[in-house]
């Protein structure tokens, strides 16, 4: 193609409306100057009561500002992809390369191995050459149950392939599918063929739902599978050599087709070796595991990772992705393309904020105009050879046609023996792997270290939304697996800005200074717990003893502290309602957003500190995706869940209770005051504890109200009263 015929694959568009953030940043900025202002000016003596509580708030303020300062390096500029798929079917459909697709989960009780096979079935079914398709899945939970879902998968896959693409259905996951599909169809014959389908689908489910709950695999599967005797060779999940079954293979298995006699994806289940004497890395490690593996069988150039619940809500993404990699002007420098997270099971106004609505559509396309957004370890397209260590050349070029040849002639006996090899427990001993090729180890966000890596060996990202969201996951469903999973991110985000791969110093002449400060909007989330905590103890407390840590009403030093909390959170208002929340939505993201602060991020801040020390040891806490019919029930009506009892609702009770009093007692003192005095002293300081009282209405209602099993945990009742009373009796004193 000449130089004058090139017609770009995708497009990049920078958001609208710049000048009014810059206008509300800058006024913003100038009213925190004269919060500023007045707190330096303002200092109570010393030998006035409060001064350390004044110094305190002041210190939190700064830390906010500095925090707020950083996070505008993701909101000056987004920008946003358009891709042009027909362009790239035009030019590519007869060199389209492989791609092998990784799909990790750990353990079945945690993470069911039916969702595990509709998320499969889901990738197996994209709009994509099959013979080019491969899909590995990793098991670090050695299952056999995990690996019999997938063979009753591979056997439905014959059916639900054809059906997916000649009705050209979304989604394709058939849980999802058949969830979300309105009975009757208009077209008579996809109606019976979907009826056929659904109840092909509802068997395959029974079969292997029966089989996790009783414990057993049928007997004669048992015999009809040679893979089974795998297990005999297992003492247990953390102790067992490498289990590989090849399920599928394009060329070499007769029966890897469907039933019109088109080829099936090839499909593999790796459970790599495990030895106690061995640290298995966690995700990072059964990923570099499957890298090796895919390798030697596939060797596509393209990886797509996907978590075991996100399953593929957009049969076009490949393509999508494919028109960002395979640019022939602007695809030279681009290492992986970065869909984001997005939930299925979300409730109307997204109670526990797991959206991540602002995330998606406002910060990750601002980090793609620094330099490319974070890895977040699923849905992310990469070259192979840049994930497996390649640096960046200008001279940089993937012949994807050759690529396409490479294949492995041994038999499917001989190609899993020597794969065997490449996932035992030795094979990265001595060698780079972990370090300078594939996921980086030593980290629970290893995914968020091994994206920046690849950025500063000179490669950039690119992040795509499309309309359609590409991947589908769960959200938990209850408040404390959601602070656990936040605990996990933040903990590990922290970790990597006190490592040596710190973006302000591993990026340091890598990339941009912008990029390696926006890096830090998320790497220092853990430690916005302890000015948070302290805005929401101290003020509250300092009530009862009338001291002041804000301007009286009557004073104009007022108008900077109203105009700075007006616009932020009107901004943030609109903002959200333009990204298509609700106004409830956005309320339970604010609340969200204190309780994380407060739990998650404290608990995150205090284990680093301790592992630097040496006091603790890493681990990896999985979420749960599955949960009781009554949990389920409440969430679906957005109640929130207390029902299992953790410190970090310990912490939110106390919280609550403490400002609930102090507001009580307010209450009082300006009733009692004919002359307003107190109301004119301490306006702001009872605003903010009645904002904190109406943001903790739920946790009220879980220690005092509600009957059902979700409440709070008597325990915690108990605690919390006692802590909050004596808190106010030394608050008087």
């Amino acid at each position: 193609m000449g130089k004058d015929e090139y017609l770009p694959l995708f497009e990049t568009r920078v958001a609208r409306g710049r000048i009014v953030y810059l206008v509300y940043a800058v006024s913003v900025m100038i009213g925190i100057c004269a919060v500023f202002v007045y707190r330096a000016t303002h200092l109570p003596a010393a030998t006035q009561a409060g001064r350390w509580a004044w110094m305190g708030l002041f210190m939190a303020e700064v830390w906010f500002t500095l925090y707020w300062l950083i996070t505008q390096s993701v909101r000056w500029t987004p920008i946003y992809r358009y891709t042009f798929k027909d362009r790239h079917s035009q030019r590519y459909e007869k060199v389209l390369p492989k791609v092998d697709i990784l799909v990790c989960t750990a353990d079945h009780t945690v993470e069911p191995p039916i969702m595990v096979v509709n998320t499969i079935l889901s990738l197996m079914a994209y709009d994509y050459p099959t013979h080019n398709l491969s899909v590995y899945l990793s098991d670090d939970g050695g299952s056999e149950f995990t690996f019999y879902a997938l063979l009753e998968a591979s056997h439905f896959s014959k059916y639900w392939l054809p059906f997916s693409k000649k009705f050209k259905i979304e989604p394709r996951s058939p849980s999802a599918y058949f969830s979300k599909v309105c009975q009757p169809l208009d077209d008579p014959v996809m109606a019976q063929e979907s009826s056929s389908i659904k109840t092909l689908y509802e068997d395959m489910k029974k079969r292997i739902d029966d089989a996790t709950k009783l414990g057993q695999i049928p007997e004669q599967v048992r015999k009809e599978h040679k893979g089974f005797q795998e297990w005999d060779w297992v003492s247990s999940k953390y102790d067992h050599p490498t289990i590989l079954q090849v399920i599928l293979i394009d060329g070499r298995d007769p029966k890897a087709v469907d039933i019109e006699q088109e080829a099936l994806p090839t499909l593999v289940y790796l459970a790599r070796e495990k030895r106690p004497q061995y640290h298995h890395n966690f995700k990072a490690g059964a990923l570099n595991a499957l890298l090796r593996v895919s390798s030697r069988i596939s060797n596509g150039p393209v990886i797509l990772n996907v978590d075991c619940d996100m399953y593929s809500n957009n049969s076009e993404s490949l393509r999508d992705a494919l028109c960002f990699l395979m640019d022939e002007e602007q695809s030279r420098r681009i290492a992986f393309v970065q869909f984001p997270q997005n939930f299925d099971n979300l409730t109307k106004n997204d109670v526990y904020s797991s959206s991540l609505r602002i995330i998606s559509e406002v910060e990750l396309p601002g980090l793609d105009a620094n330099g490319g957004p974070l890895y977040i370890g699923t849905g992310c397209f990469h070259k192979r050879v840049v994930l497996c260590g390649r640096k960046y050349s200008k001279d940089e070029k993937i012949d994807w046609s050759l690529e396409n040849h490479t294949k492995v002639e041994e038999s499917t006996h001989v190609l899993e023996e020597t794969c065997k090899i490449l996932a035992s427990c030795t094979y990265e001993e001595n060698t780079e792997w972990g370090k300078e090729m594939g996921l980086m180890y030593g980290c629970p966000v290893e995914d968020v270290m091994t994206g920046l890596a690849i950025q500063c060996r000179g490669w950039r990202s690119v992040g795509f939304n499309p309309v359609r969201k590409g991947f589908l996951g769960l959200a938990p469903t209850t408040l404390l697996q959601t602070l656990v999973q936040h605990q996990r991110w933040s903990e590990g985000d922290l970790q990597i800005f006190l490592s040596k791969y710190c973006p302000l110093i591993y990026g340091r002449g890598k990339i941009p200074l912008k990029h390696q400060i926006s890096y830090c909007c998320y790497l220092l989330w853990a430690p916005n717990c302890l000015a948070t905590l302290y805005y929401v103890v101290v003020p509250s407390l300092c009530i009862h003893r009338g001291i002041s840590l804000f301007p009286k009403l009557s004073s104009p030093w007022v108008l900077p502290f109203v105009y700075v909390i007006l616009a932020k959170y009107g901004y943030s208002l609109g903002e959200f309602l333009c990204c298509g929340g609700t106004f409830q939505e956005w309320w339970n993201d604010q609340r969200m957003w204190v309780f994380k602060r407060t739990t998650s991020y404290l608990f995150a801040f205090t284990n680093t500190i301790l592992k630097l020390l040496g006091f603790a040891k890493a681990g990896f806490a999985l979420t749960a995706k599955v949960a009781d019919e009554d949990v389920s029930l409440r969430y679906e009506q957005e109640i929130m869940e207390f029902g299992a009892p953790s410190p970090m609702l310990n912490i939110l009770a106390t919280i609550s209770l403490a400002n609930l009093f102090s507001f009580v007692g307010a209450l009082k003192m300006v009733i009692m005051d004919s002359q307003f005095i107190v109301l004119d002293l301490l306006a702001l300081q009872i605003l903010l504890c009645g904002l904190v009282v109406l943001i903790n209405l739920p946790v009220y209602e879980g220690l005092f109200f509600r009957k059902d099993k979700g409440r709070m945990p008597t325990s915690i009742v108990y605690k919390s009263v006692i802590i909050a009373v004596v808190a106010h009796i030394l608050a008087l004193h």
